[in-house]
């Protein structure tokens, strides 16, 4: 019976871990229900949002258009074919891999300076933040829409979680957890 009991709680740890980590992270509809267009004002759209590592950025929108991810500058100056990524697929999904800004516009001439552009400032997984928004320059402050400079979120290591859940655990901590139970299962 105790054999049955000491193999089962490294089980259960397996099956939280699991289930945490999918549960954290969050996508993020793009625009809403109105979607990639053009006409939006995204830095609306991202005022109050708080993006994290792990979350995803998805993008609705017809034939067209495209979703371009693009360097600071292309971005500040709508330029086009310069892009990190593209895609025209009409339903594109973004992950956020690392912590920064990252910089959104449509690759179809004349778009990006019709609205199509959004700037997510992604934190570290564990900590938290509102994005800025703006228009942003070359030594790393953000411009806004009333002249004012805002300094670009850089993450730190000091930051203190901050989750409606109680906790906050990394997408490497849960998986280095998932290794430990798993390792502790066949050994035992």
């Amino acid at each position: 019976m105790a054999g049955l009991i000491s193999r089962s709680v490294p089980c259960a740890i397996l099956v939280v871990l699991c289930t945490v980590v999918p549960i954290l992270a969050k996508d993020h509809t793009v625009g809403d229900s109105s979607g990639w267009a053009i006409g939006m004002d995204y830095s609306t759209w991202t005022s109050g949002k708080t993006f994290s590592v792990g979350d995803s950025l998805v993008f609705n929108y017809g034939g067209g258009h495209t979703v371009d991810e693009v360097r600071a500058s292309d971005y500040s100056t709508c330029t086009t074919g310069n892009a990190i990524t593209s895609d025209s697929s009409g339903a594109t999904t973004i992950a956020l891999k690392t912590a920064g800004t990252h910089y959104f516009i449509c690759g179809v001439p004349g778009h990006c300076g019709s609205g199509m552009k959004v700037a997510v400032t992604v934190a570290a997984a564990g900590s938290s933040t509102s994005p800025s928004s703006g228009t942003p320059s070359s030594d790393g402050t953000t411009t806004s829409p009333a002249g004012s400079n805002v300094t670009n979120y850089k993450p730190s290591s000091n930051n203190v979680p901050d989750s409606s859940l109680g906790i906050n655990i990394s997408p490497f901590v849960a998986l280095a957890g998932t290794c430990v139970a798993v390792f502790v299962m066949v050994f035992s």
